[in-house]
């Protein structure tokens, strides 16, 4: 099954309207939450008013910071800064006050009108570059305190910027040389949503015997140990289950509103159902704004000498997994060369702005196009051909990266000259076209904390048990292949329940393009136990050599003798179900920090710009999937095409405006523009390199979000190759016509 592309698990329950989705699912007795959110962005609560609201007829329970005095109400993955309801101050336009619960959604609404505020106006910080300058308004009066999934030694500072991440490499002492060429520039990304189809979802209960949730999240261990960790209670009191999840892209990473429903729940007494609009969602999480300041300088004789980097990622009122974010930018900074010097300031910044979260390939998303944007200035100045620069100064496999993290495992190489064969570089261009590629790489896996069951269950049919979410990347399918694969089975006897904490093994997260690599690993490890569990017990049963037999077409086969795995279902010692194997992922092991693989960024692009208008047409993108071995190779094209789009969006027009007191201005798919087919390139090839060099089961390694970083620089460096020099994103038609008709 492994190189294979079946038709995908979930195809047909999707398809039919079959598949259950968090908002489709309504526990008996359930209450309806509404949200009432702060409409400033910094500001004390002067008054809050709830009488009007719980005397709404079917108002049942009315909730705000005063009722949830009972135990320690804030929450966060990496710092314990958020209140789960504002409590005195809110610190953004969209901030949680109170919740109300209602035996209907219309009473719901009704009971969250009924409510009145009074806010004292505070000064806000809105801008990163303003959030650090002496005399800036503080958002969080207090340090920063860690969270339960803060690494240990992991240090705070004082003031806005409370988390920096730094590089310092020197590979050659010294100074550059004084005729060096020179880039240094500023640039700018903007806050981005992380638009999922299906909003965020939660049903929750909570009661003497703990805590039951049904949510729409990609990583239900971690969000099961922050329950846990808020609520005070054990964490096999805390349930957690994952239905289908229509789209995360990382807007369902770690905690999101499972806290409020929670803490609804455990107010009313009752179960609670909350659903999220997208204009909430858009004041959940986004991607984090960015402004840098980068000086890269190259040797007249083409050598890279040295670069230096100062970052700022605007992580809004909460940290959520900002210092994660900020780290990979950092990392994403120096670029996959062989710089003699290399210094990089990466900070996290607090400002009075709707939390950043994570969003797919971040870091490279917003570093890699400034790098290699000075990289192509550097070969202009220097009259050099920028493919023959990069190919001087890129790292090779088995080089270091990163101090402290895991050397290169690709062939960064190979995979331009795969762009550039099938882009046409070379060709003459008319005026106003450009080409453009970029080479990066970004770390993945973050964690080797995976682990799998795989059963033999009544009928032959077997069931791999795993904590990786499906959420719409194909999952399901490709750990139903991994199983099949080892166990010699046909995919259609293999199933991939749902992810139930209670019963399905721990798995770290869903994200970092590690459900192949990671979580796939310990589904092979899995089968290869229940494999060998099956073989024994043919053995043991009718006395055959077990190294005689062999797993083929869903039987055991010796010889002309088989048995199928319908029979041996039968054979457990605890009954049907009994024969099962188990699995980690732990031999990846840990200690070169978030880097279990570097996930490649290599992509290329041609473009047309519209100098009277300022319209850029995208008529050509090639990105590389170096996936080590493609388990499903049509997942694999399906991931980059769609990471393209995604990619397509942020790099061209995509864009959260924020008003000067701090409001989103945007916060509906009528005015906050995604990309449709009519934005699909003219032309988009996905080139699948397999090396056999991954660390996850058969060589492979993941894919899917390394296009982010590969293909937004490329078009920006197909841009500047038109003739327009981009300073910052999203590289939409009113700013290309005014960097035309400025210079």
């Amino acid at each position: 099954m492994v190189g294979r592309s079946p038709v995908r698990a979930d195809l047909a329950a999707k398809l039919t309207g079959a598949a259950e989705y968090a908002a489709d699912l309504d526990a008996p007795g359930a209450l309806q939450v509404r949200l009432l959110r702060s409409p400033v962005a910094h500001a004390r609560i002067a008054t809050l008013d709830t009488t009007a609201a719980r005397a709404v007829p079917g108002v049942v329970a009315v909730v705000t910071a005063a009722d949830l005095v009972d135990f320690d109400a804030t929450w966060g993955h990496y710092v314990r800064d958020r209140p789960i309801l504002a409590r005195d101050v809110v610190r953004f336009a969209g901030e949680i006050v109170a919740a109300v619960a209602a035996e209907s959604e219309a009473a719901a609404a009704a009971g969250v009108q009924a409510i009145r505020v009074a806010y004292d106006p505070l000064p806000a910080v809105l801008d990163v570059r303003d959030a650090v300058t002496a005399g800036a308004a503080r958002v969080h009066d207090t340090a920063a305190r860690p969270g339960f999934g803060c690494p240990p030694g992991t240090t705070f500072v004082d003031g806005n910027d409370f988390y920096h991440y730094r590089v310092d490499l020197e590979r050659v002492p010294g100074a550059d040389p004084p005729d060096a060429v020179v880039i240094e520039r500023e640039y700018a990304f903007p806050a981005v949503y992380q638009y999922a189809m299906e909003p965020h979802a939660v049903v929750a209960s909570a009661d003497a015997d703990g805590i039951d949730v049904w949510s729409s999240c990609q990583h239900p261990f971690l969000v099961r140990e922050e329950l846990a960790e808020v609520f005070g209670l054990p964490e096999e009191r805390v349930r957690i289950r994952v239905p289908f999840v229509g789209g995360g892209f990382g807007s369902k990473s770690y905690a999101k509103l499972e806290p409020v429903a929670v803490a609804v729940a455990r107010v009313a007494g009752r179960p609670v159902r909350l659903v999220s609009r997208v204009e909430d969602a858009m004041v959940t999480t986004r991607r984090h704004g960015m402004r840098c300041r980068m000086r890269t300088v190259v040797g007249r004789d083409g050598r890279f000498r040295s670069r230096h980097a100062e970052i700022w990622m605007d992580t809004g009122a909460y940290a959520d997994n900002g210092p994660t974010v900020t780290m990979v930018a950092g990392m994403a900074a120096t670029g996959p060369y062989r710089w003699e010097r290399v210094h990089v300031d990466a900070a996290c910044v607090y400002t009075h702005l709707p939390p950043a979260g994570s969003y797919r390939g971040f870091g490279a998303a917003h570093l890699q196009w400034v790098g290699e944007s000075q990289v192509d200035e550097a070969a202009a100045v220097l009259g050099l051909d920028r493919l023959e620069l990069r190919r001087r100064n890129l790292l090779r496999r088995g080089e270091t990266v990163i101090p402290g993290c895991r050397p290169l495992d690709a062939d960064l190489a190979g995979d331009l000259d795969a762009v550039v064969s099938r882009l046409g570089w070379g060709a003459e261009l008319p005026a106003w076209r450009g080409r453009g590629v970029s080479v990066g790489v970004s770390p993945a896996g973050v964690s080797a904390r995976s682990h799998a069951r795989v059963e033999l269950r009544p009928g032959g049919r077997v069931a791999v048990l795993v904590g990786s979410q499906e959420i719409g990347q194909g999952a399901r399918t490709v750990h139903a292949q991994i199983a099949a694969e080892v166990l010699g089975l046909p995919v259609d006897r293999v199933e991939v329940p749902a992810t139930d904490t209670e019963t399905t093994p721990y798995d770290r997260s869903t994200g970092a393009s590690r459900s192949t690599t990671v979580a796939g690993l310990a589904v092979a490890r899995a089968a290869e136990r229940l494999r060998d569990a099956i073989v024994a017990a043919v053995a043991a049963r009718w006395g055959v050599p077990a190294s005689e037999l062999l797993l083929r077409d869903g039987a055991v086969v010796c010889g002309d003798r088989s048995w199928d795995l319908a029979e041996l279902a039968e054979l457990a010692p605890d009954g049907p179900g009994g024969l099962a194997g188990e699995g980690s992922a732990e031999e990846l092991g840990g200690g070169s920090g978030p880097a279990l693989f570097w996930e490649v960024c290599v992509a290329g692009a041609e473009v047309a710009v519209d100098p009277e208008t300022g319209r850029i047409e995208v008529r050509e993108v090639v990105t590389v999937a170096d996936v080590g071995r493609a388990i499903n190779p049509s997942l694999v094209e399906r991931q980059d095409e769609g990471c393209t789009l995604q990619a397509l969006g942020n790099a061209l027009f995509e864009e959260m405006c924020f008003g000067p007191d701090g409001v989103l201005r945007n916060d509906s798919l009528l005015d906050y523009r995604i990309p449709t087919l009519t934005d699909v390139p003219g032309g988009m090839t996905c080139v699948i390199v397999e090396n056999g060099d991954g660390p996850g089961p058969f060589g492979a390694k993941g894919c899917g979000e390394g296009v982010f970083g590969g293909l937004t620089a490329a078009l920006v460096t197909a841009v500047t190759d038109a003739g327009v020099r981009v300073p910052e994103l999203p590289m939409s038609a009113d700013r290309v016509w005014r960097w035309i008709h400025a210079s």
